[in-house]
């Protein structure tokens, strides 16, 4: 059971928790050390001030005795019992003694003197009392007094004890140590709950991440952290919630490529295999013509293969855009420039309908591989004498570019496929043109959306957020 403690305790010290909580703690630790080394400075600094006070109270009690000894010529009775009085109200209790070394006035005597209701309110105010218990064990000490320079006596003065049994200064002294002592027991007391709860609540987020980041490498990718605040814990654990949907995202993408590299391929591969196992069992003979029909087969291979990978890079747009400021009518003026001579070769019209000052921002590669897609369809749907126009404008508060033909459309049953991967309509294509502009569109925050009428034309429109205009 002891192991277990041990090893528990030893657990928790080299966790990040545990670490934290020793760092607080150990700086609690250091706060009160500072707050008690304060402490020994203002005690010192205090009964500094208070010896200060004492010896001056001591002088102002030497002056005003040397000043009535001047004014009487000499040691005068009532002079002396008043400043005995005086003293005494002070704190202190002192003796008188001339030249020859003999009691010329004493506090005990001076209070004596007193009037009986004098005595007892002098008595109640200073807490002194003629009977030696309640003297202060503090000596007298001997100060020489002088006049001209001319020695007159001597002074002896010591405190006066209360009737607590302690002097005043020595009892505010000690209660200001027992309140410093339950101020730091309260304070040290909540240093440590403050340390662990910060502790802990620093350290959560982390292990969060950790349990996140132990899933994903087990294999589920769907594990995220749930996040609060804007510290710097906060950024890691959006940056590991951003790779974590870029993971799942790459491995949606690489299950979809699998699956569609493998229902792709079957076909041409189960007939390249046929042909070889019938010339390798000598019932198909092998000649220039099965050579080229293999050969065909593998240029087949080859184009799928290209289109998938055309098709896995636009999937993979939206973790790699590049996006810019987009001038539309020149940036669609060039890509019209390069299918010019194609439309004028096949006989079809190419026009551009789009306002000079209109701007998009978008990544310029990718939006030019859409409208090549698109022109490449419509130039192929359209016969010769037909026309294709590119228009861009803005509806309905969203910016658009539609490639119009007038060619042979698409029939009503083929609309809800036409942006399926590998659907090939009777007309032939491998069927990924416009599932790579869609894919693009996509990763844009866009889409595309068609229009046609069979025999008639067809109108793909590109929406993408982010079109201006100025004037």
């Amino acid at each position: 059971m002891a192991l277990d403690i041990n090893s528990a305790a030893k657990r928790m010290i080299k966790s990040l928790w545990g670490k934290f909580l020793i760092i607080l703690l150990f700086i609690s630790l250091i706060s009160l050390s500072a707050a008690l080394s304060l402490r020994e400075l203002i005690i010192k600094d205090f009964e500094e001030y208070l010896e200060g006070e004492r010896e001056d109270r001591v002088y102002r009690v030497m002056a005003s005795i040397e000043g009535s000894y001047e004014k009487y010529s000499g040691w005068n009775s009532d002079a002396l019992r008043e400043n005995a009085i005086w003293a005494l109200l002070l704190g202190y209790e002192l003796s008188i003694r001339d030249l020859n070394d003999n009691e010329v006035m004493s506090t005990n005597k001076a209070v004596e003197l007193l009037p009986p209701l004098m005595k007892r309110r002098i008595t109640a105010i200073s807490g002194f009392s003629s009977e030696e218990k309640k003297l202060s064990n503090d000596s007298f000490t001997n100060y020489p007094m002088f006049l001209g320079g001319k020695d007159i006596g001597s002074l002896e003065i010591r405190s006066v004890i209360s009737d607590g049994g302690e002097v005043k200064e020595i009892t505010f002294m000690m209660r200001s140590n027992r309140f410093l002592l339950l101020l730091l027991f309260i304070l040290g007391g909540l240093s440590v709950i403050l340390s662990l709860i910060f502790s802990k609540k620093m350290t959560d987020p982390i292990k969060k991440l950790t349990a996140a980041a132990e899933h994903i490498s087990q294999g589920n990718i769907k594990s995220r952290v749930s996040i609060s605040g804007n510290d710097e814990i906060s950024n890691l654990a959006r940056t590991f919630n951003m790779m974590a949907g870029n993971l799942e995202i790459q491995e949606a993408l690489r299950r979809k490529l699998t699956s569609n590299i493998a229902h792709e391929l079957r076909t041409p591969l189960s007939a390249m295999q046929g042909e070889i196992e019938g010339m390798l069992d000598g019932l198909i003979k092998v000649d220039r013509e099965r050579l080229v029909s293999l050969h065909e087969e593998t240029g087949r291979l080859k184009h799928i293969i290209e289109g998938i990978e055309e098709l896995s890079k636009a999937e993979l747009s939206v973790l790699e855009l590049r996006k810019q400021q987009i001038l539309l009518k020149p940036f669609l003026s060039n890509i019209k420039g390069r299918f010019d001579k194609l439309f004028i070769d096949k006989g079809v019209a190419l026009k551009l309908e789009c306002e000079d000052k209109m701007t998009l921002y978008a990544d310029p590669e990718k939006v030019s591989q859409i409208i090549i897609n698109l022109l490449s369809n419509a130039l192929k749907a359209t016969d010769a004498d037909g026309t294709v126009i590119i228009r861009a404008g803005i509806k309905d508060t969203e910016g658009y570019v539609a490639v119009s033909d007038t060619g042979s459309g698409i029939k009503k049953e083929d609309m809800p496929f036409v942006f399926e991967r590998f659907y090939k309509t009777p007309e032939g294509g491998l069927g990924l043109g416009l599932t790579i502009a869609k894919e693009l569109a996509d990763a844009h925050g866009g889409r595309i959306e068609v229009e046609s009428e069979y025999l008639k034309g067809s109108t793909f429109t590109l929406y993408l957020p982010a079109f201006t205009t100025s004037s």
